[in-house]
């Protein structure tokens, strides 16, 4: 897997830097690349690789990847008036939102059809968040994906997919805490009402903790690497790095985040760019880092401190969430048993009416009926072992 997505960041950046690239395709296991480079959401990207070496690349497959490919040019046609009808609407409705990553990095991308098919992400209340998405589904959107107790992201055939949150996906409360400042900062759209945009600054900061939060969970994409660095480099000459070192200070990230930049410099930036002039002195990290990136954790020997301790605190709360699950479980099983309980107290001793209906005594006589419990009992056993 780490030999199949060294190459898939190999084809990407040529594609990116639009540069000419040596790769030995008949080498490669071509169904691993095509589930490698689908995972991480760059098989459109993959597709301009593989012109001009058919006879490397089974027939199957490579129609797989110009699938990916053709899902993006028909998405690109449409992908800013479905835009504009989702958030016109939301507008028109007074449904107050937060988009938390601009669909404007898709305008970034040299070549349009490359962009990923899900450039929009939407944070509103949950009270809202039910009838968003009924509109959506009224439209002929369908979920995709499901964030639990999060959100969902839906999609439409030749359309743009939307991911609504109404709780921010993130598990430790210090991450949750952090990213709410973030939304304090957000400012209205222009032309819009009720729909906010996260200031330049704050969505820089907002993808480079995400970033390394989807690291440290194993979630990281090369898409997201790919649109981290063209983000940065549009805006580094517009957001004050200090501030940004700040924020990132508050995540307890700064150096991590960092640290995933330069790599995606080094993957994607072209070789005119002197942002990172030379290699880092501490390369075994950054190998490691790049590893564990590829394979989705299957390789991991990670050596950065800040990833080992957001690691441990993520992995304290799916700990709570466990135990938490547990107990709930064994609460439910507890319940069941009482009922269970219940109802054989129940059947082993019916109401007074129940009695009285089946024995006249009783009802003259309501003293009698624990006697008549008995009667009934003695008579069922009879009836049982006769049956």
């Amino acid at each position: 897997m780490l030999f199949e997505g060294r190459a898939l960041a190999g084809i990407v950046s040529s594609i990116i830097r639009q540069d000419t690239l040596r790769i030995a395709y008949n080498r490669y296991d071509w169904e691993v690349m095509f589930r490698v480079a689908d995972y991480h959401k760059v098989a459109n990207i993959v597709y301009l690789g593989l012109l001009g070496n058919r006879e490397s690349i089974p027939d199957k497959w490579r129609e797989r990847f110009f699938e990916r490919y053709q899902e993006s040019l028909l998405f690109g046609e449409n992908y800013k008036e479905s835009i504009r009808e989702v958030l016109s609407w939301l507008d028109a409705r007074g449904i107050s939102c937060t988009v938390l990553l601009s669909e404007t990095v898709r305008d970034l991308y040299a070549i349009p059809e490359t962009a990923d098919n899900n450039p929009l992400q939407l944070f509103l209340t949950e009270e809202k968040f039910s009838l968003v998405k009924g509109y959506l589904i009224d439209l002929g959107y369908e979920t995709e994906k499901t964030y639990p107790d999060a959100g969902e992201q839906l999609g439409r055939n030749g359309s743009v997919s939307i991911t609504l949150y109404h709780k921010l996906p993130f598990r430790t409360p210090d991450y949750d805490r952090n990213m709410r400042r973030l939304l304090e900062t957000a400012i209205l759209r222009e032309s819009y009402n009720y729909i906010r945009i996260l200031p330049v600054e704050s969505e820089f900061v907002f993808r480079m903790a995400m970033a390394s939060y989807h690291y440290v969970t194993d979630e990281l994409t090369v898409r997201e690497m790919l649109d981290l660095q063209l983000s940065h480099r549009v805006w580094r000459d517009h957001v004050r790095e200090d501030a940004v070192q700040r924020r990132l200070k508050d995540f307890q990230i700064e150096e991590l985040s960092m640290r995933l930049l330069r790599i995606a410099y080094m993957w994607f930036a072209d070789r005119k760019d002197t942002f990172y002039g030379c290699l880092p002195d501490n390369m075994p990290v950054y190998e490691a880092i790049e590893e564990r990136l590829l394979t989705r954790g299957m390789v991991n020997r990670e050596m950065d401190e800040q990833a080992l301790e957001l690691q441990r605190k993520v992995q304290k709360e799916l700990d709570k969430e466990r135990k938490e699950e547990e107990r709930l479980h064994r609460k439910e099983k507890r319940q069941e048993r009482i009922e269970k309980f219940k109802r054989w107290l129940r059947w082993a001793f019916p109401d007074f009416q129940y009695m009285a209906s089946i024995y006249p005594m009783v009802e003259r006589i309501p003293a009698l009926m624990p006697v008549y419990w008995v009667i009934r009992g003695v008579r069922l056993i009879f009836h049982g072992i006769r049956g």
